[in-house]
């Protein structure tokens, strides 16, 4: 470990600690590390916050998704992080998940590619430790209406009844949907029960003239497209 990472953030020059430098840098000039030691604000007396900081990101190859994955408990398990400090941590990245939300359904996005569509269901599936099924609703200039939670599942599935999707469509007045749900384990190819539950959909979707345009898996920061590979 470096000297300056030994010594508390308040010996460090001006221009290093975390919270002078975003005032006098701006907020986009800090790292992930320090940002976070923003949040904690100390270490612990081996470690200056930005070193713990450091440490907690690494323990997560500084993924930042699999670090909104982590618990209040999961956090408290390093050295140096009590309860508030990790209640911060979990607020800090919960606020940044609403915020992801919001600038979708604000911007009323038209989905014209499937990269659209992951920008707008990814605040809600990219970071889940359990599998959630969601539909995306779209009007007739395929802008997006709403978005809509299925079903939850466990790690390694969840159920998606094809009745209740189509209610919510109808009553929404959506004029075609797209489907998505998550894979914790980040891999993204799509199992049997995936392909044929699509298929059933789609069919369905025939009957009532709603077409269902992609079919989306999200890992934490890639996704799979039924429509980008040809299956739908």
């Amino acid at each position: 470990m470096t000297e300056r990472g030994k010594l508390s953030i308040k010996h460090w020059a001006d221009d290093d600690k975390p919270r002078e430098k975003l005032m006098q840098k701006g907020k986009g000039n800090l790292t992930r590390a320090e940002l976070i030691a923003i949040l904690i604000g100390m270490g612990n007396a081996e470690e200056s916050a930005v070193a713990l900081a450091q440490r907690i990101l690494n323990s997560v190859d500084n993924n930042l998704a699999e670090l909104a994955k982590l618990s209040v408990h999961d956090l408290m398990k390093f050295k140096g992080i009590g309860l508030a400090k990790g209640v911060s941590i979990v607020a800090a990245l919960e606020l940044g998940r609403i915020r992801r939300e919001e600038d979708v359904v604000a911007d009323k996005k038209k989905i014209t590619e499937s990269k659209h569509a992951f920008n707008a269901l990814y605040a809600v599936l990219a970071d889940k430790n359990y599998e959630e099924f969601w539909v995306l609703l779209l009007d007739r200039a395929n802008q997006i209406i709403g978005k809509k939670n299925i079903s939850e599942g466990g790690m390694s599935g969840t159920v998606a009844d094809p009745k209740k999707i189509f209610k919510i469509a109808l009553d929404n007045n959506a004029s075609s949907i797209i489907l998505a749900h998550n894979h914790p384990s980040n891999n993204l190819k799509p199992s049997t029960n995936d392909i044929e539950l699509t298929k059933k959909i789609i069919n369905a979707g025939k009957v009532l003239e709603i077409s269902v345009l992609d079919h989306l898996i999200i890992g934490n920061d890639k996704y799979f497209s039924f429509a980008d590979e040809s299956l739908i």
